[in-house]
């Protein structure tokens, strides 16, 4: 069984979603000018599939400072890439996941994170899962480094694709290259499609080691909901203000041994006045 500590939550690895208008190296500079053990970023414009001939030098760069101060990052795939695409976007999506993945390594970064797919209009509900491990054996195949895919769970209402723990790990044992695929727990996903309510952290647990989810569980995005429960919207609130998920919920993943190894990624708003400083340092004053 996965351990728990009653009174937990000390040398948690608490981080946010920066920049990288700066460059890669600006980047981790930056998370680390804000108290950040850990970062995310996006590899080149978010909105478009254009690859990008990047700085492998500023890269590198980046890729050397965190090692040297013990400074974790996660990629996130730009928004336009769907492991569902419809025809005329395979390629592109494909080229642009490659690239992605040729970044994150060059960075040093544990993976790249991309959604989980979707249900394809108008074919037999199978049809998704089918495209999804195609695109995955085609962008894995050749793939020869140790940055990761990271699958994220969705934010749909019960039953849409994508929000079972049993999805997730079924399309990644399915893939030829299941060793290079990891996890991306979204906790607003979580709580939006009634996976986690709030109340059953344990039985999530459960079924995950059941799975083996949990060994391949590479990064959290760490957000609150506005709406409540099973509700199906992916509306991020600020952990500690705003939000549907209560401190004592939060407080069962912090009890969580194993959650100790695995960054927790702040993907929230600040049009309500709170800066991702000052919301890590809350974190760090209550659960460091």
């Amino acid at each position: 069984m996965l351990k728990q500590k009653e009174n937990g939550g000390s040398n948690m690895i608490f981080g946010c979603h920066v920049s990288i208008r700066n460059g890669y190296l600006g980047a981790a500079k930056y998370a680390q000018s804000i108290k950040a053990k850990a970062f995310q970023y996006f590899p080149k414009n978010p909105r478009s599939l254009i690859v990008k001939d990047f700085d492998k030098l500023d890269a590198g760069h980046c890729k050397e400072l965190c090692r040297e101060h013990n400074l974790l990052s996660i990629a996130h795939t730009p928004y336009p890439t769907s492991l569902t695409p419809a025809d005329d976007k395979r390629e592109a999506v494909i080229d642009s996941l490659i690239n992605d993945l040729q970044i994150a390594e060059a960075c040093g970064s544990v993976g790249v994170v991309v959604h989980y797919g979707s249900h394809t209009i108008g074919q037999d509900p199978l049809s998704g899962y089918r495209v999804m491990i195609e695109m995955l054996d085609e962008v894995l195949k050749d793939w020869d480094g140790s940055s990761l895919l990271l699958l994220e769970n969705n934010a749909g209402k019960p039953g849409s694709m994508g929000t079972t723990l049993e999805e997730l790990v079924s399309v990644r044992s399915l893939s030829n290259y299941s060793e290079k695929i990891g996890f991306c727990l979204d906790t607003c996903h979580a709580y939006a499609s009634g996976l986690w309510n709030g109340d059953n952290w344990h039985e999530v647990v459960e079924t995950g080691e059941k799975l083996d989810y949990f060994s391949h569980l590479k990064a959290i995005h760490f957000n609150n909901s506005i709406y409540p429960s099973g509700e199906g919207k992916d509306r991020h609130a600020n952990i500690f203000k705003g939000g549907c998920i209560s401190e004592t919920s939060f407080q069962s993943l912090m009890d969580t041994e194993f959650l100790k190894q695995v960054p927790f990624i702040l993907e929230t708003p600040s049009e309500y006045g709170i800066s991702h400083e000052e919301e890590l340092q809350q974190l760090y004053d209550k659960w460091n």
